[in-house]
């Protein structure tokens, strides 16, 4: 019989560490519900102490989820236990997540402590949180650059203070699969009392082996993976959820298996890319749009002849759907909801029919809608809550002539008009914008993605400005590239507001 690993997902917290992909209570709580009809052991809710927002996430998603363990993140510090505590008062299975850095490089610089001082923390931070929940997960920061004898010491000690999980994460993502391995049996085999917890993988993807580190702890005793949506994390990323769950799928001379139902994944990542704004690259592993997709002559016959030449997985068991409904013009109602659904996505039926006449227009002006497009408009929708709108917007731009753009905006029910000149259409509707948001912004990226491809297609725009010393991310999406650069300019406005 196989044994069971514990899927722990951080994107709502490692995840969303990511800048410009911040999600409200409400879009946290649509994603954690997702997580759940996933499959997901844990869910990392948030990081209290951090923010009122952070906070607030774990209480709501603690009263919106029905059997996953929820996790709150602190530090060693009995303030941000006491705050974990009170954001889990409502979890049906509340878990403490506390830790302390453990490498040299931490406890000299980061802490200028000493090996036993740390020690010592570890221990008081997990029977501090005992008082407060039975399920306490410890984490050694930076336990990949960690000296072994010293990390077993620290493991044994927490297991001994009452940590049921003990997380071991390759926090700077430095080691090497065999090596990361060797630490996990290492563990296993020198720590007494190491079965009284669940040891536990957390590992970063800065040099592209997050998944490959995984799996090695897996192999050598670890039963509970830390994992993100789509790879999400700080800087190149966390472990991806769906790699591991399909690699112990598709592999079955392993010995592990998961609660995950695979046919969720697909719907699932999406979800996250439309909400947190961040396209999933075509060619990333399970779930990007290049996964299945054959373009070598050999390679065609080879699938057309038997799928399983070249493909190792089934599409639809990580819940792609190869007959998809074509969506155009002249769909219903009832076909934008099902491929929504199918992404799992649910909109009441006021929201639907807002979702619906935006989906018109869009189909109006392009031969086909993917289903990046519908995702996009249903993101978008959320555009009615700002208090800064664009009523209108009109450029000219052409050959031998100035650039010039006027625009009209509805900041809190109060109109506005102006128009200026540029370098350029996107350029004269800006500076027709500031003509009206007299604020000092400094646009520091300015980023176009096309979804599919096309004339007609539809163009993202990720935008990052500075307003006095701080950043802030905006989003806009449109067939036009001028809509789609304004929408994303306003959406930092009304962030900086």
């Amino acid at each position: 019989m196989n044994e069971r690993v514990y899927i722990f997902d951080t994107t709502l917290r490692d995840g969303e560490q990511v800048p410009g992909c911040q999600l409200n209570t409400v879009e946290k709580i649509q994603v954690a519900k997702a997580l759940e009809l996933l499959g997901v052991d844990i869910i990392e809710a948030g990081f209290p102490i951090s923010s009122p927002g952070d906070f607030n996430s774990v209480v709501e998603i603690s009263k919106a989820v029905t059997w996953p363990t929820v996790c709150a993140l602190s530090r060693a510090v009995e303030k941000d236990i006491d705050l974990a505590a009170e954001a889990l008062k409502y979890a049906k299975r509340g878990r403490i997540h506390t830790g302390i850095g453990t490498s040299d490089e931490h406890i000299r610089y980061k802490f200028n402590s000493t090996r036993e001082e740390v020690l010592e923390r570890a221990v008081r931070a997990v029977k501090y949180a005992k008082k407060y929940v039975e399920d306490v997960e410890f984490y050694a920061e930076d336990a990949g650059r960690t000296d072994n004898e010293y990390l077993a010491r620290v493991v044994e000690a927490v297991i001994k203070a009452g940590a049921t999980v003990v997380n071991i994460p390759d926090t700077t993502g430095y080691c090497l699969p065999d090596e990361f391995g060797a630490k996990i049996k290492y563990l296993m085999e020198h720590v007494d009392g190491i079965h009284k917890a669940v040891i536990s993988t957390h590992c970063h993807n800065d040099l592209g082996m997050a998944t490959a580190n995984t799996m090695a702890g897996l192999l050598n005793g670890a039963r509970q993976c830390e994992v993100t949506i789509n790879g999400i994390g700080e800087r190149a990323g966390n472990t991806a959820l769906e790699e591991i769950a399909m690699i112990l799928k598709a592999h079955k001379g392993i010995p592990l298996e998961t609660n995950i139902n695979t046919k969720r994944i697909f719907p699932t990542s999406r979800l996250v890319s439309s909400l947190m704004n961040m396209p999933v690259q075509p060619n990333k592993a399970i779930v990007g749009k290049n996964a299945f997709a054959h373009s070598s002559g050999i390679h065609q016959d080879g699938v057309l002849k038997n799928a399983q030449t070249y493909e190792i997985i089934d599409p639809n068991d990580v819940g792609i759907d190869t007959n998809s409904i074509v969506l155009t013009a002249r769909s219903g109602r009832a076909a934008l909801k099902y491929r929504l659904d199918v992404h799992g996505v649910k909109l009441d039926e006021k929201k639907l029919d807002e979702v619906y006449e935006q989906f018109l227009r869009l189909a109006d002006s392009k031969k086909e809608i993917h289903d990046d497009d519908i995702l996009m408009l249903a993101g978008a929708d959320r555009a009615s809550e700002r208090r800064i709108k664009v009523d209108w917007l009109q450029a000219t731009s052409g050959i031998g002539m100035k650039p010039v753009a006027s625009i009209g905006l509805d900041i809190a029910g109060e109109k506005f008009e102006a128009a200026a000149t540029g370098n350029g259409p996107v350029d004269a509707s800006i500076n027709a914008l500031r003509q009206i948001i007299r604020r000092h912004v400094t646009i520091n990226e300015f980023t176009i993605q096309g979804v599919s491809k096309g004339s007609d297609d539809l163009c993202k725009v990720h935008m990052q400005v500075e307003n006095e010393g701080r950043i802030y991310y905006g989003f806009g999406a449109s067939t036009d590239i001028v809509t789609a650069s304004i929408e994303a300019y306003v959406d930092c406005i009304n962030k900086i507001v």
